[in-house]
């Protein structure tokens, strides 16, 4: 008789398949940002991470989102807690900063300094890592909008970081080329509820192969 053995090892097999598969073992996400990551003026569950969350959720992705987003913090805030963000349970990381450094007309080149300490941080623990970009508006000058520009996919490249695009594209008029105001809140800075929904349609593929990353 040598059934029992055998469906017993089998029983065995698919359990440890269940332990370590990626789609039942909960993944860990670091979001470190800015009062986009934090959820500025919106409800505690109408977030971005907690919508992120429960985008993730039912898609099937078992996934903790830990919200590492401080209001006002600029790409030099976010470096100065990389270290300490990044703790053993870490399976991977977004990181969306630069859009206060941009509204202080900090030099770009300061700017991607200091992202490209976090990415190398990021790197050194060997986990993957998704660079959320934004745009620079025209009113700083040519010059200026070109190097904030540049610097996401940059960095992106050198790094082999998953690359989502400008941060507030989902949210801007095509025709007026302004972010739309149905989806902003009243200081025109940041997303409302309707807004983040919005913004996840484009961001939440690209959380999803940040995850595939993990999977491998």
């Amino acid at each position: 008789m040598t059934y029992a053995p055998r469906l017993a090892f089998r029983n065995v097999a698919a359990a440890i398949f269940l332990l370590v598969s990626p789609a039942y073992a909960e993944t860990t996400v670091l979001a470190l940002g800015d009062s986009l990551t934090a959820g500025y003026g919106l409800p505690a569950d109408q977030g971005f991470v907690p919508q992120l969350q429960a985008w993730l959720a039912a898609k099937g992705a078992e996934v903790k989102i830990i919200n590492a987003g401080v209001s006002g913090d600029t790409t030099a805030g976010g470096l100065s807690r990389t270290d300490w963000s990044l703790t053993p349970d870490v399976d991977a990381v977004i990181v969306n900063l630069g859009g206060n450094d941009m509204l202080r007309g900090i030099d770009p080149a300061e700017s991607r300094a200091n992202l490209d300490a976090i990415l190398a941080k990021v790197r050194a623990r060997g986990v993957p890592v998704l660079l959320v970009s934004l745009r620079a508006p025209g009113n700083y000058g040519e010059t200026y909008k070109a190097a904030f520009d540049a610097m996401y996919p940059d960095l992106a490249t050198e790094y082999g970081a998953v690359l989502a695009d400008n941060y507030f594209l989902p949210v801007i008029d095509q025709q007026s080329r302004l972010l739309d105001p149905a989806y902003m809140q009243a200081d025109g800075i940041h997303p409302n509820a309707k807004g983040v929904a919005k913004i996840l349609e484009a961001l939440g593929p690209k959380v999803q192969e940040l995850l595939l990353k993990v999977a491998r």
